[in-house]
């Protein structure tokens, strides 16, 4: 299978992992067997890391908060800003830490079930690691699209009705 096709077969697959291997092979237009190959080497080479689903989390009536955290460090020397992110990702609340350009260095995504939780987490373990310097915590309000779902209701009418 060739580059730009293992490029194609990765977007499917993140797209939709539920697709069946010859399927996939279809519409790519390789055998199966070059499907299951290339799939076992991007999980062994860890270019696909998991499989899962885009759930709605305000449907599922679930009790969560998210909390986009942006935070400014002092990089270490030798180490830079990975280190620290290290630190930060082994928390359990941590969701995703990012490197960032711009005004702060790193961008972690936590959740919890209560703003409070979150704020604990801010104040007790986040701001007091060592070369964090601040902390500027924004909280999800709603979610409108994620991973390139859209959230959304698509059958709410949203036009505003014109009368003569």
């Amino acid at each position: 299978m060739d580059e730009r096709a293992k490029q194609t077969l990765l977007q499917l697959v993140h797209d939709d992992a539920l697709q069946s291997h010859e399927s996939l092979a279809t519409r790519l237009g390789v055998n199966v067997e070059e499907v299951v190959q290339a799939i076992s080497d991007f999980e062994a080479k860890g270019i696909i890391m998991r499989y899962g689903a885009v759930v709605n989390w305000d449907k599922a009536d679930s009790s969560r908060v998210t909390a986009v955290i942006d935070v400014k460090v002092t990089p270490e020397r030798g180490r830079g800003f990975d280190q620290i992110a290290r630190r930060i990702y082994l928390f359990p609340e941590v969701v995703s830490v990012s490197l960032m350009s711009g005004t702060y260095d790193l961008q972690v995504i936590v959740e919890g079930r209560k703003i409070q939780e979150v704020a604990q987490f801010v104040s007790e373990k986040l701001s007091t690691i060592e070369n964090v310097t601040s902390t500027t915590t924004h909280f999800r309000l709603k979610t409108y699209k994620f991973d390139g779902v859209i959230f959304d209701d698509p059958t709410t009418d949203q036009r505003l009705v014109v009368t003569p």
